[in-house]
């Protein structure tokens, strides 16, 4: 249990279920208060049930600026403050290869994942620049660092989102901005359900192909999250961390 979250805000998009719920969790567990953003409202509304207290959330795209600045205005309305950014909403495409995607798909990956990443990040930034400090943590993947964790238009998205990171560090670190992203591998979500469909045989290949043999739960990645965001990984800038079970070896 991390002692660093006491009173602390923390804002997630993508929090209504899979890494995004996982992580909301945890931080309440720890103390902090939680602010989830989400365009699915279930998951929101059950942890809105459990924490009443230290919960608060907006439903809403996060690639639409005028949500994501009534969300953020909300969330600084109630809790006053933002301390750590969880960007981690994101959306599959299916392992498409370029000529299989249309631009319909590639539009909606690349808004979700990358520009939602841009706006919310803008929307929270000010705030946590005139106050001196902030964690932001964003998630990248195993396809940002490496083809075949996606199709064209995810993984084109994750390494871009590896390359946002450096930059907002490059950007923001002298300013008590610190910021990093996290990078899983074959994390059992309700996003990759298809893949545990039937008789699950992408799921069993994808296990036999990483080295640990399995796959990981979204509670491990929350679990890295504590650690990044927290006081002990006060040097860690820039840095784009795997949690890939050897994936990528």
């Amino acid at each position: 249990m991390f002692d660093d979250y006491n009173g602390k805000v923390v804002f997630v998009t993508g929090a209504s279920s899979g890494i995004g719920s996982a992580q909301a969790q945890r931080f309440l567990e720890c103390g902090a208060w939680v602010f989830g953003f989400d365009k699915q409202a279930e998951g929101l509304y059950e942890l809105d049930a459990l924490h009443k207290d230290r919960f608060s959330y907006f439903i809403g795209n996060t690639a639409d600026k005028e949500a994501v600045t009534a969300a953020v205005n909300q969330c600084l309305s109630q809790f006053q403050t933002i301390d750590i950014l969880l960007n981690t909403a994101g959306v599959l495409d299916g392992y498409a290869p370029t000529l299989d995607t249309d631009e319909a798909l590639w539009d909606t990956v690349l808004d979700t994942n990358v520009k939602g990443m841009y706006t919310v990040t803008n929307a929270v930034l000010p705030q946590m620049l005139e106050q001196g400090t902030g964690v932001v943590i964003n998630m990248a993947s195993i396809a940002g660092l490496a083809a075949g964790g996606g199709g064209a238009a995810y993984t084109t998205s994750k390494h871009a989102i590896i390359g946002y990171t450096k930059q907002l560090s490059y950007d923001y670190s002298r300013s008590g901005i610190r910021t990093n992203a996290i990078a899983p591998g074959a994390i059992r979500t309700p996003m990759n359900a298809a893949d545990f469909a039937g008789k699950g045989e992408t799921a069993n290949w994808v296990a036999n192909e990483t080295p640990a043999g399995r796959w990981a739960m979204p509670q491990e990645v929350a679990d890295l999250t504590l650690f990044v965001a927290s006081s002990k990984a006060d040097y860690m800038h820039g840095t784009v961390l795997p949690l890939d079970g050897g994936w990528t070896v």
